[in-house]
């Protein structure tokens, strides 16, 4: 039996070279990167410190968590990014209560993106405690080569000062 080739890649092939030129981004702009797993999923992880003295000295941290998944929906979005602000919180450094602000970019990625998911992603930032901020995104690649990337971009009343550099670095990830 003779198996012919497809034409162009399947799906789960743009959702996982979608990840690995994520990370390739991440460590271009000086992230630690790493790998890890979450529902069975390859999950690739980044993290990086910034502090400028416009946020009066300061330290901001930036986790990224991105899966590649069949399907997303707002129930696994939402598990997604309960998962992975928690793993931020217990591997973020400093001593507790004495840490400046951490923003999560936990993302999904597929090339079968549900409108509730989308829609829970750019509704609004999560807080968890009063020092991690989550901004979850989609990540649909529908086609090889393309994105179409749905998360919240406005303000936030706890880390606004941060908000600037947190979506600047989304968009430089996340093109």
């Amino acid at each position: 039996m003779t198996q012919q080739q497809g034409n162009g890649a399947s799906p789960a092939d743009a959702a996982g070279r979608y990840l690995e030129g994520l990370g390739e981004r991440l460590r271009v702009d000086g992230c630690h990167v790493s790998a890890t797993t979450w529902r069975d999923h390859h999950v690739v992880v980044g993290n990086r410190s910034d502090r400028k003295a416009r946020w009066f000295g300061t330290k901001t941290e930036l986790f990224v968590l991105a899966a590649a998944v069949p399907e997303i929906d707002a129930a696994a979005l939402r598990e997604f990014t309960g998962w992975a602000m928690d793993r931020a919180k217990a591997v973020r450094s400093g001593l507790p209560g004495a840490r400046n602000a951490a923003t999560v970019l936990p993302a999904l990625v597929s090339s079968s993106v549900q409108p509730s998911a989308t829609q829970w992603a750019v509704a609004d930032a999560r807080l968890l405690g009063t020092t991690l901020l989550g901004r979850p995104i989609t990540v649909e690649t529908s086609a090889p080569g393309t994105a179409r990337i749905s998360m919240y971009r406005g303000g936030v009343a706890w880390g606004g000062m941060f908000t600037g550099h947190v979506l600047q670095k989304a968009a430089l990830y996340f093109p």
